[in-house]
């Protein structure tokens, strides 16, 4: 029988963020349990005039969700996994991943256009150096510009003919219900996503076993084990969220399959690696793609960052 005591998710306030709090809250009540949302207020949010690799703060879109749950006052914190960082705080852990939306990243353009239909000086936005990096590389005529602001404040952005196009994560605009708005999906051969693209995390308090119980259920192995690989590769090279590093990994069966980018902040350099492995131990896939980067060159390019 469900534990009566209420539980708390801790989330950030913008659309995408409630609607991922939301869909574990849900899975929850649907067990039989009391769950409320709170809504935070991270760095992120209020960082709105500095493009987010300026801005030199790690976890922008987590460190006060997460500070409210080493003072007890969430029990749950849910975050887009690509926001997390490695280092998590001690004490913290993330205890399940749920099953993985579309990784993929998206065109979406105002006139329906395809990345080759773009015209050159098109104004493309992203918020991220690694889709900057690697859309360079395939387009070095495109002015690719940063740009800031919640999903649906980028979209509006585009509406009104601020750009041309915008780089985004497919998985926030179907989550969202903006699939209309997709002109082109990008394979993770053209534009490599980043690292946890797609998925949750579900972090609590390491020695909260009651909380541990909870959200058990929601873990899908295939999707841990795959976002374990990605993360074990970047943290081989050193690198955080902001960098223009880039994997994705894809389970089948027992066994995985991981690619990994490394480019250089103008795209004029990009190095590729992939290998297989194994779902019981993506940590040594990781490091082999880490290592793979490393030895083409991988940390030349990232000091140039």
């Amino acid at each position: 029988m469900p534990d009566t005591a209420k539980i708390i998710i801790g989330s950030r306030g913008s659309k995408l963020a409630l609607w991922q709090a939301e869909w574990v809250k849900g899975r929850l009540t649907e067990a039989g349990y009391w769950v409320e949302i709170k809504t935070i207020k991270t760095t992120g949010d209020k960082i709105v005039d500095v493009s987010l690799p300026d801005s030199g703060v790690k976890g922008l879109f987590i460190k006060e969700i997460e500070e409210a749950l080493i003072a007890g006052t969430v029990d749950i914190a849910v975050h887009s996994l690509k926001d997390l960082p490695n280092d998590q705080p001690e004490g913290l852990c993330v205890a399940a991943v749920p099953e993985r939306a579309d990784a993929r990243d998206v065109l979406a353009s105002k006139n329906k256009w395809s990345f080759a239909e773009l015209p050159a000086d098109a104004r493309v936005g992203t918020s991220s150096l690694r889709r900057k990096s690697q859309a360079g590389n395939m387009r070095g005529d495109l002015n690719i510009l940063p740009v800031r602001g919640n999903l649906d404040t980028r979209l509006k952005k585009l509406e009104r003919g601020d750009f041309d196009a915008l780089i985004v994560a497919a998985a926030g605009l179907l989550r969202l219900g903006f699939e209309d708005h997709i002109t082109q999906y990008f394979s993770s051969t053209e534009i490599c996503p980043a690292v946890g693209q797609g998925a949750l995390a579900i972090e609590i308090r390491k020695e909260d076993a009651r909380i541990a119980s909870v959200v058990a259920p929601l873990n899908h192995e295939a999707t841990h084990a795959a976002i374990r690989a990605e993360r074990a590769m970047l943290r081989g090279l050193g690198g955080g969220c902001q960098l223009p590093i880039a994997a994705h990994a894809i389970a089948e069966g027992d066994c995985l399959h991981l690619r990994g980018v490394v480019a250089s902040p103008d795209g004029t350099k990009i190095i590729h690696a992939t290998a297989p492995g194994f779902t019981n131990d993506p940590e040594t896939l990781g490091a082999t793609v880490a290592n793979s980067l490393i030895s083409q060159g991988a940390l030349g390019i990232l000091e140039l960052v």
